[in-house]
C-alpha cells in the first residue's frame, strides 16, 4: 500500500533531526516545521533506487516535460501525464513543492522559491540517515545511465562516477551509456574498480552466447533472501553505437527473465524478486505483463516520474525514479517466507536546500572536479530565457544548439539527437562550457554535414517517430523525437510509420521529396566519423553571441491528440 501525503508530513517534527536539514529549510518550507523525509517504521527490507543520473555529482536545475505523449494502451496512464493531469493523478496541490518537482507548471516560478535538485552529496545524507535507521534491512540499488553525461565522467572515462557509487555503497546496478566508454572499459572499470555488481540477464556474447554479467544477485537482507535481476537496457547496440561492444549482444529476452525469475524461487529460494531495469517504463509494463512472479520492478531510462504510487501490472509494483538525483525512491517492505506480505512507498524530491551534504561526498566531488574547474568555469554566453531539452519536441537548449550549427556549419537545416538527459538553465545566469557539455558528453560526438533529399529527411524523421510513437513498447527505445532547425511539420503521433508527419517545410517554404537540403547534425551510431566535437561548435557560437534568447521553438503542429493528458500546454502545439 502507499502512505497518503498527509500522513507522510505528519509524521516527525524537525525538533527530532537537528543538522540533517539544510539552514535554509525554513526558508524554503515556508511556516512547515515538519521533516519531509521523516519515514516511520515498517517492515523488514527497504529498498532504495535512484537511476539516470546522467554523472550530475552536483545539484541542477530540471524542469519536468510539458509533452510527453502516450498512444495505444499507453494513453492518459502513467508516465504520459504533464501538467495539471499529472498532478490530479498524484493528488498534489499545484505550486507546492511537490507540484515543482512533479511536473512543468509555474517552473521558473518555483525555481526561485525551491531550488536545485539532487546532488550526491545531498543523496548520500539520506541514504546513510536512512541506513542507520534501518540497519541491515537496506539495500541501495543504481538503475544506470551514472556514468556518462557530465564533462569529468567523459573525461575520467566514467572513473568519477564508480568512485562516487562506492562512497554512496551502490549495491547493485545495471547499465546503458555505461556501455559507449567500449567493452574494454566497461570490463576494466567493473572488474578493477566498482564495488557494486553490475547485472544484466540480456548481455551475451556473439560467440557462445554466454551471459556477459551476472543476472542476479542473491542477498539476506532483514532476516529474508532477496533477488535483484539485472536488466540492461535492451537496444544499446541500435540506438548508440554497435562498433563500441561488437562481440555483445542485447535484447528485453523475457523468455530468459523468466527463466531467471523461477531460478531465484526454486534454486535460491528468494523470498523476493525485484527487476532493477533500465528498459523504460512502457517496455517494463508489457515486460511485467509476460513475466510471471516479478514483486517490484525498479526501472529507469525514459526519465520519467511514476510517484508518489507505483503502477500495478498483475502483482508486479512498477517505478520509474526520474533522473539527475532528482528523486530517491523508497519500498518498505513486510516480506514473509516466499512472498511479499505488504509494503509502504515514498517518493522523495531531493531538495538541496533543505538537506546538509554528506561532508565526505562533498569532499569527494570537490576532489574530483578540482583538476577541471577553469575549464568547466568558462563563462560563455548569459540566456535571457530559460533553457531546458526534456520534451517529447524541441526543447529550447536544443533550439540552440540546432541554430549554432546550422550557422556554424552554414547548413540550411540541422538535426540533433532526443536525448533526454541535460539540465537547465534559468533567465538570467550565464551559460558555461560545463553546462555545454552537460547537453553534449558522449564518446561519439562528431559534427557531421550531409546533403539530403526531402525523401531522405521525411524518412528520418518518420523512423524517429516510430520509435517514440509505436504502439508496441517493444518497438520503442526511449529517446525523444529528432531535434530540427529551420524545419517546420505536422504531426499525428497516431498514425503509423510512414504517415506521422506532414507538410514539410524548410524555412517556411515546402520542403521537395527531390531537392538536396545542406543539414547539420552529430552523434552518429552507424560508424566512426571524422569532425569537430559539437561542444566546441556550441561554445564557440555561444562565446561570439555573448547573449541568447529562445522565442520559438521549432516544434510540429500536433493533430489527432487533442485533449491528451500528456501535453500541458495544447495551443503551442496548434491543435
Amino acid at each position: 500500500m502507499t502512505i497518503s501525503r498527509r500522513e507522510f508530513m505528519q509524521m516527525l517534527a524537525i525538533a527530532g533531526m537537528t543538522g540533517f536539514l539544510g539552514p535554509r529549510f525554513a526558508q524554503a518550507a515556508g511556516k512547515s516545521a515538519e521533516d519531509p523525509y521523516a519515514i516511520p517504521e515498517f517492515g523488514n527490507v527497504t529498498l532504495m533506487h535512484f537511476t539516470d543520473c546522467h554523472a550530475q555529482l552536483n545539484p541542477v536545475w530540471w524542469r519536468e516535460p510539458d509533452t510527453n505523449i502516450g498512444v495505444g494502451d499507453a494513453w492518459g496512464r502513467p508516465p504520459h501525464l504533464t501538467g495539471d493531469a499529472i498532478l490530479k493523478y498524484y493528488d498534489v496541490t499545484p505550486k507546492t513543492r511537490d507540484a515543482y518537482a512533479f511536473s512543468c507548471l509555474d517552473y521558473d516560478e518555483l525555481a526561485h522559491q525551491y531550488g536545485v535538485v539532487g546532488g550526491m552529496a545531498h543523496i548520500a545524507s539520506l541514504v546513510k540517515r536512512y541506513r542507520e535507521e534501518r540497519a541491515g534491512r537496506t539495500l541501495l540499488l543504481d538503475g544506470g545511465d551514472t556514468w556518462q553525461g557530465s564533462a569529468t565522467a567523459l573525461w575520467t572515462r566514467g572513473l568519477d562516477m564508480v568512485g562516487m557509487q562506492n562512497l554512496l555503497g551502490v549495491d547493485a546496478m545495471v547499465g546503458h551509456w555505461e556501455f559507449t566508454y567500449g567493452a574494454d572499459r566497461v570490463m576494466e572499470l567493473v572488474k578493477k574498480h566498482l564495488k557494486a555488481e553490475f547485472l544484466a540477464q540480456n548481455v551475451n556474447d556473439t560467440t557462445w552466447g554466454n551471459l556477459i554479467f551476472p543476472p542476479y544477485m542473491i542477498r539476506e537482507v532483514g532476516g529474508r533472501k532477496i533477488a535483484v535481476i539485472g536488466q540492461a537496457f535492451p537496444y544499446t547496440p541500435i540506438a548508440n553505437p554497435g562498433y563500441m561492444i561488437p562481440g555483445w549482444t542485447f535484447g528485453i529476452k523475457t523468455t530468459h527473465m523468466q527463466k531467471m525469475v523461477d531460478e531465484c524461487r526454486q534454486k535460491h529460494h528468494a523470498d523476493l524478486i525485484v527487476v532493477l531495469s533500465h528498459n523504460g517504463a512502457d517496455v517494463d509494463m508489457k515486460m511485467a505483463s509476460e513475466v510471471k512472479g516479478i514483486d517490484i520492478l525498479l526501472g529507469g531510462h525514459t526519465h520519467d516520474i511514476m510517484g508518489p504510487k507505483p503502477v500495478k501490472v498483475g502483482k508486479t509494483l512498477i517505478i520509474n525514479t526520474s533522473t539527475n538525483g532528482k528523486i530517491l525512491a523508497r519500498f518498505d517492505l513486510d516480506v514473509g517466507k516466499g512472498r511479499l506480505n505488504d509494503y509502504r512507498f515514498y517518493y522523495l524530491p531531493v531538495f538541496s536546500n533543505m538537506i546538509e551534504p554528506d561532508k565526505e561526498m562533498a569532499a569527494y566531488i570537490h576532489k574530483v572536479r578540482s583538476p577541471y574547474a577553469g575549464k568547466l568555469a568558462e563563462p560563455l554566453a548569459v540566456t535571457e530565457s530559460l533553457l531546458y531539452r526534456r520534451d517529447n519536441f524541441n526543447g529550447s537548449f536544443d533550439q540552440l544548439l540546432v541554430q549554432a550549427l546550422m550557422e556554424e556549419m552554414d547548413c540550411e537545416a540541422a538535426f540533433s539527437p532526443g536525448f533526454r538527459w541535460g539540465y537547465c538553465k534559468l533567465p538570467g545566469e550565464t551559460i558555461t562550457f560545463e553546462d555545454v557539455m552537460a547537453q553534449t558528453a558522449i564518446t561519439y560526438p562528431q559534427v557531421t554535414v550531409n546533403e539530403y533529399t526531402g525523401a531522405q529527411i521525411k524518412l528520418i524523421m518518420e523512423d524517429v517517430a516510430d520509435n517514440l510513437f509505436n504502439k508496441n513498447p517493444y518497438y520503442q527505445q526511449g529517446g525523444d523525437m529528432i531535434r530540427v532547425g529551420n524545419i517546420q511539420y505536422v504531426m499525428d503521433p497516431e498514425k503509423t510509420i510512414g504517415h506521422r508527419i506532414t507538410e514539410l517545410h524548410v524555412g517556411g517554404k515546402p520542403m521537395s521529396m527531390k531537392k538536396k537540403y545542406k543539414v547539420a547534425g552529430w552523434a552518429a551510431v552507424s560508424k566512426p566519423v571524422e569532425g569537430t566535437p559539437v561542444w566546441d561548435v556550441f561554445a564557440k557560437w555561444l562565446r561570439a553571441k555573448r547573449q541568447v534568447r529562445v522565442d520559438k521553438l521549432d516544434i510540429p503542429r500536433l493533430v489527432g491528440v487533442k485533449g491528451n493528458p500528456g501535453i500541458a500546454y495544447p495551443r503551442e502545439y496548434g491543435l
